[in-house]
């Protein structure tokens, strides 16, 4: 598989947005509101799957080898880290979005769809990591279900509003993409 020179600036761009999106941050718990997952997403819709996933794996390894680039540091052991289940499904979520608009025409509602979709299944990886590590690893008293109010419901609304935000952004720019 061969990435031509612009991919490999936009799938090194989105890379280092997410990085940007991990210090635009309200603390609100053990994961705190950001924008990682706006510029996940934006990666999926904008690069397709392959590529947005590739930008996502390489802002995790940059990462995972000690640049602080995650929003509480970096370095390995950040897999201990409650909110790394998280870092995992933004790979996920840019894979996914971009795989659910392959053959789709480049509208709101296509990238909506395929932009819940991937939030949701990044809460599915997220959730039961900060549950696990919260309760096995730190010896924290919770419950799945508080794990899921403090790692999950919290960050609906807003992540309601990174999705209809990337929905208008991506058919807005991909349409003009494919004339470039």
């Amino acid at each position: 598989m061969r990435i031509s020179s612009r991919d490999m600036i936009l799938i090194a761009l989105f890379a280092g947005l997410t990085a940007v999106g991990a210090f635009i941050r309200v603390p609100i718990g053990p994961a705190p509101i950001s924008l990682q997952n706006f510029f996940s997403l934006m990666a999926g819709a904008l690069l397709g799957a392959r590529s947005g996933a590739l930008s996502q794996g390489i802002y995790v390894g940059i990462g995972l080898i000690g640049i602080p680039v995650f929003t509480s540091g970096g370095g390995f052991s950040y897999v201990m880290h409650p909110t790394f289940g998280f870092l995992l499904g933004f790979i996920l979520c840019a894979w996914v979005v971009g795989r659910w608009m392959e053959g789709r025409e480049p509208l709101f509602r296509n990238f909506f769809t395929g932009s819940v979709i991937a939030t949701v299944l990044v809460y599915l990886l997220g959730v039961p990591w900060l549950y696990l590590i919260l309760t096995k690893v730190s010896g924290v008293d919770m419950s799945l279900l508080k794990a899921f109010q403090v790692g999950c419901l919290v960050f609906l609304p807003g992540d309601f509003a990174k999705i209809v935000g990337v929905s208008w952004l991506a058919s807005k720019i991909v349409p003009r993409l494919s004339n470039l």
